[in-house]
């Protein structure tokens, strides 16, 4: 670069500002809704706080990174302290709109500004564009020898057997391939979070977002997704489950014997969790106790393919109950492959399945069910006894993982959008030249390396966090899965617009990531709902 290189000592001063502004911003919403207890009245002032307490959240686990490697890079360390100044440029904004409702002033100083310039500035932001294309969009991020040979070894595994099946996979709606799930179950990819006694190899959070990311950047729907079920019922089992259940259910998850859905969404209910309605009622069949599930589920993906299903149900018929009448339960059924299914039990039990035609996130299907007075043992309830009414817990258990693995998915589809776009403006001539030699171009392509920077740092920031304490951690990966996703949606979109006319042909795999990326503010919690009643909670309690 001619210009000079993003300094840590800009990034502090910039970091310091926006923590001191966002904390303002964070007390006076507390104040304004009795610590939490009145968000809904305030819902528009307090997603603008959240989301700025997030975005400066990103910033700090930005400047964390940097610290933690002296010798980093500067294809790392560029991107990295440039993006500090471009979030708390946004945090401010956001805040601003809102600053006369608060009482607050959401302007920084001179000294700030001037750092913040210094920082994000167009020829900075230019400089690092132009290095992302040389390197055609390369993964910068530094790791120790165990993390890098992971990393390395899933990439090398998903570009072989993964990426050359995404596009058909995509275009003809098919299913995941058997080869897939048996190649990775060889590689020991289901089982990375699981106890080594129980069969896993639990390398860590992170090593399961590294895992999760580098699937995704081959195809999020037919490698990326593949993993996130089981370490969402492998969770709720170690969080709830019993000695047996544990010995039982968790080895075959790991091995990838048992393909897992997960089915908590109605098609009446979809973020009021515990308004569930699907019943389960006691009930002895052959002499077996369990209960049979009556009931309507949405939204289950892979339900076809799977051989279980992790599904919540209402165990206390009394609705005031709320989320203490609901209880989670290990259903097992028959493998079915197709668009629909139906399956039948002696006893009269019946369980079908229809999927849903998506846009994007093809490969494993999700589907409305029908569940009619469909068995399932006693034994089958995680927990057994001790587990009725302790399902919306571990199910909460689980989706904290199951976010955290979606933040990573998301860099996972923003990182193959980067390469491939970088690729596409170094190719790709107009009026004479390269479209990469034109400053705009430059611009947009190092927007996109800074916001991925961002988003991986708060995501592999909250990986370590969960390994240290789970529960302390499921706020900061709740927000490490908002900005992310937020992130993935628009670096693939701003790669489409690089593409021209050719980023809307499906001929360039920019047009699937495209829709791919769109699911992801949607699903393990929707976007609204994740700031106001996880994050927005966490911040004002």
């Amino acid at each position: 670069m001619s210009d000079p290189r993003p300094s840590l000592d800009d990034a502090r001063v910039v970091l310091e500002a926006a923590e001191s502004l966002s904390a303002t911003a964070v007390a006076r919403t507390s104040e304004l809704t009795g610590k939490g207890e009145r968000i809904d009245d305030h819902q528009v002032i307090v997603e603008r706080v959240a989301y700025a307490a997030t975005e400066v959240r990103a910033a700090r686990s930005l400047i964390s990174a940097v610290d933690a490697d002296a010798s980093a890079a500067p294809a790392f360390r560029d991107p990295a302290l440039a993006a500090v100044a471009e979030l708390a440029r946004s945090a401010r904004d956001r805040l601003d709109q809102i600053a006369a409702d608060l009482g607050i002033d959401a302007s920084y100083g001179a000294d700030v500004r001037a750092a913040m310039h210094r920082l994000g500035n167009e020829a900075t932001v230019r400089a690092i564009g132009r290095e992302v294309a040389a390197a055609r969009g390369r993964n910068p991020w530094p790791l120790d020898a165990t993390l890098a040979e992971v990393r390395g070894s899933v990439r090398s595994f998903a570009d072989k057997e993964v990426a050359p099946q995404a596009e058909h996979i995509h275009r003809h709606d098919e299913l995941v391939p058997d080869r897939f799930i048996e190649s990775m179950a060889e590689l020991g990819y289901f089982g990375l979070s699981i106890p080594e006694q129980y069969g896993g190899h639990e390398l860590g959070n992170l090593a399961m977002i590294l895992t999760t990311e580098e699937l995704s950047r081959a195809s999020l729907a037919s490698a990326g997704s593949l993993i996130t079920r089981p370490e969402i019922l492998a969770k709720a089992l170690l969080a709830g489950g019993t000695d047996a259940q544990k010995q039982h259910w968790l080895p075959r998850i790991g091995s990838g014997e048992l393909m897992v859905a997960i089915s908590v969404t109605e098609p009446n209910i979809g973020s009021d969790v515990a308004s569930v309605a699907c019943r389960a009622e006691p009930a002895t069949r052959d002499g077996v106790a369990g209960y049979v599930i009556n009931g309507a589920k949405a939204w289950c993906t892979f339900a076809g393919r799977a051989n279980v299903i992790a599904l919540l149900a209402r165990t206390d018929p009394d609705p005031a109950k709320g989320a203490k009448g609901l209880s989670l339960f290990i259903v097992e059924k028959p493998r079915f492959d197709g668009h629909d299914f139906e399956a039948t039990q002696p006893g009269g039990g019946k369980l079908s399945g229809k999927a849903d035609r998506t846009p994007g996130y093809r490969g494993m299907h999700s589907f409305t069910l029908a569940l009619e007075d469909w068995f399932v043992p006693a034994t089958h309830l995680v927990g057994e006894a001790g587990g009725v009414g302790r399902g919306f817990y571990l199910q909460m258990a689980g989706f904290a993982a199951g976010r955290l693995q979606t933040g990573g998915r998301a860099c996972g589809v923003a990182q193959a959008a980067l390469e491939r776009t970088a690729e596409y403006v170094t190719s790709r001539g107009q009026f004479g030249k390269p479209i990469i030699e034109f400053g705009l171009t430059q611009f947009h392509l190092g927007r996109m390396a800074c916001r991925l920077a961002a988003a991986r740092a708060i995501t592999y920031e909250a990986a370590v966090a969960m390994d240290a304490d789970e529960r302390a951690a499921a706020p900061l990966a709740a927000q490490a899965k908002l900005f992310a996703c937020d992130v993935a949606v628009e670096v693939t979109q701003l790669g489409q617009l690089l593409h021209g006319g050719w980023g809307y042909a499906e001929e360039y795999p920019i047009s699937r990531y495209v829709v791919d990326a769109l699911v992801l503010p949607i699903f393990e919690g929707v976007k609204p709902i994740l700031v106001l009643k996880v994050i927005a909670r966490a911040l004002l309690a």
